[in-house]
């Protein structure tokens, strides 16, 4: 373990415990809060699951890295964050949680600890709002899986500091990551977009779900479709943060499809549930 202050995980759910890994494979010591009932147990799964699952998609040794999983503690307490140096909040896409959680860190935090949220749709403005501390709020929006994944989405509000920016790009940095500065969201308007339509094309029965992604693969070369990126994402994700784009920017376009409304109101989520779009094989 380095000299480091710990850096903390808001939220032990998917993104959560991936931040999470990326941190402790980098030698970094995380605490991660999740008040729900369960959710550390799950989120210490995901974990061990993750780390497996790297392991194999990289072709590295068997052995772990040294102590990664010693290096994560996990708590329900949010006032236990109050020696971290820096925040990664990766709660659900809701407004009213976000705002909660930003307030009761800026509480509970140093005065020079670094709040960010892994958002892909609230305006770090919004956030920053819930604070004392508006230089210190930003956005660090990684992508899913994020141990993957080796670059963040860092986006910067009006009133975020350059030394901000510049201790998370060189957080990111630590973790083997690129960090690209923007002042808005850029991937979630096009990816959602794309999402969105495509779910439309659906429902009209322009294309099945596979056809539809098909397209997009071997038309457009791209690695996977909207429909197969929305799985993974989880719907629910994606639903609600198409509800607060369509908030935020007033753009019809974001109003969500009703097949992705029916599909998260059925339960169908995606990946996680073995079912969203298309049907995946159970573990």
């Amino acid at each position: 373990m380095n000299g480091a202050r710990p850096v903390g995980v808001i939220g032990a759910g998917t993104m959560g415990a991936g931040v999470a890994q990326c941190l402790a494979e980098a030698g970094r010591e995380v605490i991660v809060v999740d008040p729900v009932p369960g959710a550390l147990t799950s989120g210490l799964d995901r974990l061990r699951e993750g780390l497996r699952l790297t392991k194999q998609l990289r072709r590295l040794p068997s052995t772990p890295p040294p102590d990664a999983l010693a290096l994560v503690r996990w708590t329900t307490e949010i006032t236990e964050l109050g020696a971290a140096c820096f925040v990664i909040e990766c709660a659900p896409e809701r407004l009213a949680l976000k705002d909660k959680i930003f307030a009761e860190l800026d509480v509970v935090c140093r005065p020079d600890a670094v709040l960010a949220s892994c958002t892909s749709t609230v305006p770090v403005e919004r956030l920053a709002a819930n604070t004392r501390r508006p230089d210190r709020v930003l956005a660090t929006h990684f992508m899913n899986p994020a141990p993957l994944k080796r670059s963040v989405e860092v986006v910067r509000g009006a009133l975020t500091s350059d030394n901000t920016v510049d201790r998370t790009l060189a957080l990111l940095t630590d973790l083997g990551k690129q960090g690209i500065v923007v002042r808005e969201f850029v991937s979630t308007r096009v990816v959602l977009l794309a999402v969105n339509e495509a779910a439309h094309a659906v429902q009209a029965q322009s294309a099945d779900p596979s056809t539809v992604d098909k397209v997009f693969q071997d038309c457009l070369g791209h690695a996977m479709g909207p429909l197969a990126t929305a799985d993974l994402i989880g719907l629910d994700t994606v639903l609600d943060s198409l509800v607060v784009l369509q908030e935020y920017t007033n753009d019809p376009r974001f109003a969500p499809s009703r097949l992705l409304a029916d599909l998260v109101c059925a339960g169908h989520l995606g990946r996680k549930t073995g079912r969203g779009f298309h049907t995946y094989p159970s573990r």
